[in-house]
């Protein structure tokens, strides 16, 4: 088999740790001995926990054939001590004489640090296996690296006519169906942000119900509004923070706040004038706009505006139509 097939199995290993490895990257990695055979596979399962390498090596029974194997990693092996020790020193002392890795590490701690350390030692390194797939995978942990700013996904429902509700009213848009998507998307960020308007008009809860996951921190982006003590986002389900802000500067400190806290990836579902405001700033990586084609409101609070998107995929279900946008490149 090819390096892609093994590479393409590093990815799906990794994508099981989405939604619980943040802020660290998902990985997988495989390790194959000298007939083309998987004897060992693991991925980064939970931030804290061992990493893919780590669980990998660990799951191969006859040690001995690491001496003769080939390690598949979508990540560059890490170099450095964090909560656990450094992949690549782990993989030298196993003996591992290559090690295919699929993109570098955007990381200012690795950052072609691990590839060096594996090369110094003898072994024969290969770098860029399915990168753009890769790149893919991690993107919220390579746009807070390469970007030193989180990973964000506007989303917001609208009717058919371009309105998001009535202004002190809170209105149904989006289907049912629709509604357990959404909570799916909730799990897959570390953090979900909504202004002080939203939280005290719509008194959303924000966390994640109707699937299984973990429920993201909850940001609430104020401008001198009293929140009271009763709303939803107090309860014990999820860390919630509020970030106070001014008109004049209004999502700096919601950056600093991200950087400071290692938060790599944000879901900002409202309201209409935050929402507008991070379009205004161009301060987002995907826009996922629901609207339902079967209701009109005809007045009330307008939807954003998004400028320079394009969509790239557009999803049905029941009476929802779900856009996905990204900012056009100049």
């Amino acid at each position: 088999m090819t390096p892609e097939v093994y590479m393409n199995r590093c990815l799906e290993l990794a994508s099981k740790g989405g939604g619980y490895t943040a802020p660290n990257p998902m990985v997988g990695c495989v390790i194959v001995n000298e007939e083309n055979k998987i004897i060992g596979e693991g991925y980064h399962q939970a931030y804290g926990g061992p990493h893919a390498e780590v669980n990998a090596i660990a799951s191969v029974k006859d040690k001995t054939q690491l001496k003769n194997c080939t390690l598949y990693v979508n990540l560059e092996p890490c170099s450095h001590y964090g909560k656990t020790p450094p992949c690549a020193n782990l993989i030298v002392e196993m003996g591992i004489p290559r090690v295919v890795v699929g993109m570098k590490d955007p990381h200012e701690k690795v950052a072609g640090k691990g590839i060096e350390i594996l090369r110094r030692a003898g072994i024969e390194v290969k770098v860029g296996v399915k990168e753009n797939a890769c790149r893919e995978l991690n993107k919220r942990f390579i746009t807070f690296h390469e970007k030193q700013r989180p990973y964000i996904v506007l989303k917001w429902a609208q009717t058919v006519d371009g309105f998001i509700g009535q202004p002190g009213e809170k209105i149904k848009i989006s289907h049912s169906e629709t509604d357990v998507l959404v909570h799916q998307w909730r799990s897959e960020e570390q953090a979900i942000l909504i202004g002080s308007h939203t939280a005290i008009n719509d008194n959303p809860e924000l966390t994640v119900r109707w699937v299984k996951g973990k429920n993201p921190i909850r940001l609430i982006l104020n401008n001198n509004s009293p929140l009271p003590p009763n709303l939803k986002i107090w309860n014990n389900e999820a860390a919630t923070y509020v970030i106070e802000s001014s008109p004049n500067d209004s999502l700096q400190p919601f950056i600093q706040f991200c950087r400071t806290n290692h938060i790599i990836s944000v879901l900002v579902e409202g309201g209409a004038y935050t929402l507008q405001n991070f379009i205004h700033a161009g301060l987002w990586d995907e826009a996922r706009v629901i609207t339902n084609t079967k209701l009109s409101l005809h007045t009330g609070v307008k939807a954003p505006t998004l400028h320079l998107a394009k969509s790239s995929q557009t999803i049905s279900m029941s009476e929802d139509i779900i856009e996905i946008f990204h900012p056009e490149k100049l």
